[in-house]
């Protein structure tokens, strides 16, 4: 059994700041890239950033140089800290590891249950 908790949401004013984390635990033998994922009201969900095991990392173009991505591969944890923030980064926002839990499983991807993001005045 593989759990992704993430934890960080809120409501915030246009121009704050929040922190999101999402720690992964059960029995997970290794994880390979993790992210986060969006979606807004009446829209599909979109990758907002990435990351891999060794921290090379990818972001949508509409969060560049505002929102960043980082990881703890020892307390199999992401994180994403979101600057500047806009309405329209108003959304709930998806953990996703891409892990293992034995050889004979692979890897395979895992999502969390979600975390809402409000940015409003």
């Amino acid at each position: 059994q593989v759990q992704l908790v993430e934890s960080g949401g809120g409501l915030v004013q246009p121009g704050g700041s929040l922190r999101l984390s999402c720690a992964a635990s059960g029995s997970i033998l290794a994880i390979d890239s993790m992210g986060w994922y969006r979606q807004a009201p009446g829209k599909e969900r979109e990758l907002v950033a990435s990351i891999t095991r060794g921290g090379i990392t990818n972001y949508a173009d509409s969060v560049k140089g505002r929102l960043t991505i980082s990881r703890d591969n020892a307390k199999n944890t992401v994180y994403l800290q979101m600057n500047s923030l806009k309405p329209e980064d108003t959304a709930v926002y998806y953990c996703n590891a891409f892990l293992m839990m034995a050889v004979s499983t692979g890897f395979r991807y895992y999502w969390g249950q979600g975390t809402q993001v409000t940015v409003s005045s």
